[in-house]
């Protein structure tokens, strides 16, 4: 039980009974609708049948534990379906439900949230390096396909920290160094401040408990004092704002332990901090904020720079405040927050205050929470197009990383990372911005579009409709905002380009055999292209013939000979002799023109002994030599090789035995990067006696391959790594 104090004395902090009446009616204060409590209730029924007969180590019934995480979350003001989840978040790990149930019952978004939920919750720190730490971020934050499902992994673990008395010793500080490490930044990041501060609390009492029981032992000394002292300068405040017509509600308090624990790490001795008690002052408007320091300063000489303005340049998280710190009663130093009721609610609950989850329209950016927001939907909408980017090192990069603060010439606050240039603040500004750039003026400077940007610069963007995106943007843009624009836009172009292309070629081949467009390329004949290439249409035709996929005369004696696409494939093959001049991966009997797949049931990568097969409307399949689907000599089989002057990169799988002790995803995952891999996918199986992790990962060849086997193979729970067949 964690020892606490309360402003009278040392308590300790036991949790009250719960059940789901307790918060049904805390949560109906939140929630309106008659469905939504319904389904919430739903949730409640399924979880508790899931869960019935289990027990948490604290002796307590399990289901009491996805009860306190939707209490928690209820907190923060969400919506019915994150408190759906909350209730729903263990059924999966530990009451073996299926994901096709919950979505079946609940809808795909739950499911999906539950689903990701339960995948982070497996995932452990490796050892108490920073290294280990920023990594497990960033995957925690990877695989949190919505933002929803961070807020409920913070109020899981909250409410784990609460109990951690039940568990181990060792493993109570573990878990506070991992919720220290990890958890405590991203509550951070997120500004939700009623979480992260209990958490530092929590955390300081399991990993220093001497350290803790003796500030609060201190405070529990002077807390009448305290008391008073806290009391005396709250009239005194109030009787100023009064006076000057100000609506306002004031609340004192003492600093939190952690706070104070900081401070005397810092090298101060207990008699040198002054400052531990604080008054918060909310008021109505932003201008009554501005009003009541000014009236406050004229009665309390204010600490020279203590003075914060968190209004006009909030913090990287978001949070607004003034902040100041005066002599007070007898001399005492108070630290004084003012801010409106809307900045308070933020302040404590962070972005889920601003997680406007009911509105369906596109609605315009107004704030840097509204910006936030928009680039985390981003990054989730364009990961799915762009493969070769790690999401989870986008959301890291975006949206945990050291923040400035810039200006439009009209006194708008854009928040962007540290290193970003004019071009990312114009994509941020919006696409059509970015696109059109031409220019930047920084502070009436004329300045280059690779200028990195620092704090309070005035940004200004000059545009010309007639301009169009730089390639060479990408060499110095920051966000990936920005990158996936102008990646998108020049994969637009490419592809209208090539389109053009392939159907002027078709054309003039057409026109020097001397045959009739429209007879050649009736519907009739491009029904069987389209069917035979497996191709959509006329256009993906053009297509393929402008990237050389196929060449005109290929298309032509297609439809002109009335064969098979093999047949023809076949007959260029025998033909023609190796081309040593081939660009492509692999270098096939000279038809480098033609569509080459690698196979996908042995997925081979170079350095393979590999083998081609004429495969219907596929052009050639590699396969490795020992695929198992390669079972015996046909005439379509053909000589092929690598080609050596390729620097591409191939997609292979790997299996992945191990002991059933733990699930060692997370130490897996940093043997690959360790050695740079690139993870495209991965499933975990959890069998009776081991876990079975299929991973799907991007190397340059088989030596490179041959390593991170190696690498797996030494770790002491590895039982067995192979290759699919």
């Amino acid at each position: 039980m964690l020892e606490k104090y309360t402003g009278g004395k040392l308590t300790m902090n036991k949790e009250e009974p719960i059940s789901f009446e307790i918060v049904e009616e805390k949560i109906k204060e939140n929630i309106k609708a008659p469905e939504e409590l319904a389904k919430i209730r739903e949730a409640y029924n399924f979880a508790y049948e899931k869960h019935q007969g289990m027990k948490r180590l604290n002796g307590e019934d399990f289901i009491t534990h996805p009860l306190h995480v939707a209490e928690i979350v209820n907190s923060l003001n969400v919506d019915a379906t994150t408190i759906i989840a909350a209730l729903l978040h263990e059924v999966m790990n530990n009451g073996e439900t299926l994901l096709s149930e919950l979505s079946d019952k609940f809808g795909e978004e739950v499911a999906t949230i539950v689903d990701s939920v339960s995948k982070i919750n497996k995932l452990e720190l490796i050892d108490d390096s920073e290294y280990s730490a920023i990594y497990l971020r960033k995957v925690l934050v990877g695989l949190a396909t919505d933002v929803r499902v961070l807020f409920i992994k913070l109020a899981d673990r909250l409410h784990n920290m609460r109990t951690n008395y039940a568990i181990d010793p060792k493993k109570q500080k573990d878990k506070a160094y991992e919720t220290q490490a990890v958890l405590i930044p991203i509550a951070h990041r997120l500004g939700i401040n009623s979480i992260k501060s209990e958490l530092e609390d929590l955390c300081l009492y399991y990993t220093k408990p001497d350290v803790y029981k003796d500030i609060l032992e201190k405070l529990n000394e002077s807390r009448k004092e305290l008391n008073n002292e806290l009391q005396e300068m709250q009239d005194s405040i109030t009787s100023i704002l009064q006076e000057h017509g100000l609506k306002f509600k004031i609340k004192g308090r003492v600093k939190s332990v952690h706070s104070i624990y900081n401070k005397l790490s810092s090298g101060k001795k207990w008699n040198e901090i002054y400052d531990i008690l604080a008054l918060r002052v909310i008021l109505d408007e932003v201008s009554d904020c501005y009003t009541a320091v000014g009236l406050v300063h004229a009665k309390y000489r204010p600490i020279p720079k203590r003075f914060k303005d968190y209004i006009a340049m909030p913090k990287a998280n978001m949070y607004q405040s003034l902040h100041t710190t005066v002599f007070g009663i007898d001399g005492h130093l108070f630290e004084i927050q003012f801010r409106t009721y809307e900045m308070d609610e933020f302040a404590e609950k962070g972005m889920a205050s601003h997680w406007s989850y009911k509105e369906h329209g596109t609605k315009k950016v107004q704030s840097i929470m509204e910006q936030k927001l928009e680039m985390f939907r981003n990054i989730i909408e364009t990961h799915e197009e762009d493969d070769d980017t790690s999401f989870a090192s986008e959301v890291t990069s975006d949206m945990l990383a050291e923040m400035i603060y810039v200006f439009t010439p009209k006194g708008d606050v854009m928040e962007l990372p540290r290193g970003a240039t004019p071009v990312d603040f114009a994509y941020r500004i919006h696409s059509d911005v970015g696109d059109k750039t031409v220019g930047a003026i920084v502070n009436d400077v004329i300045v280059p579009l690779n200028y990195e940007l620092a704090d309070n610069d005035i940004v200004k963007i000059k545009t010309n409709s007639n301009a169009t995106p730089n390639k060479d943007w990408l060499n110095f843009v920051k966000t990936s905002q920005a990158k996936n624009k102008i990646k998108t836009y020049f994969s637009k172009q490419e592809r209208n380009y090539m389109l053009e292309k392939g159907k002027d070629i078709l054309e003039k081949e057409l026109r020097k055999r001397k045959l009739a467009f429209n007879e050649i390329m009736s519907e009739e004949n491009i029904k069987k292209l389209t069917k035979e290439l497996k191709l959509n249409n006329l256009e993906d035709i053009y297509l393929s013939i402008g990237t050389l996929r196929y060449t005109a005369g290929f298309i032509i004696g297609l439809l002109s000979n009335k064969e098979s696409v093999e047949d023809a494939l076949l007959e260029k093959v025998n033909s023609h002799p190796i081309n040593i001049n081939n660009k492509n991966d692999i270098i096939v009997a000279g038809v480098d023109e033609i569509l080459v797949n690698m196979a996908k049931c042995c997925k081979p990568v170079k350095g393979d002994k590999i083998i081609g097969f004429i495969t219907k409307g596929q052009g050639i399949t590699v396969h490795r030599s020992d695929c198992a689907n390669i079972v015996s000599p046909t005439e379509r089989l053909i000589e092929v090789e690598w080609n050596n002057n390729s620097n591409s990169s191939y997609l292979t799988d790997l299996f992945i035995e191990a002991d059933n002790n733990k699930n060692y995803l997370t130490d897996i995952i940093a043997a690959f990067t360790k050695r740079n891999l690139y993870i495209d996918s991965f499933k975990t199986k959890e069998y009776e006696k081991s876990y079975l992790y299929e991973i799907t990962l991007k190397v340059n060849n088989k030596e490179e391959l041959s390593k991170i086997i190696l690498d797996l193979e030494n770790l002491k729970f590895i039982r067995n790594v192979k290759r699919s067949k």
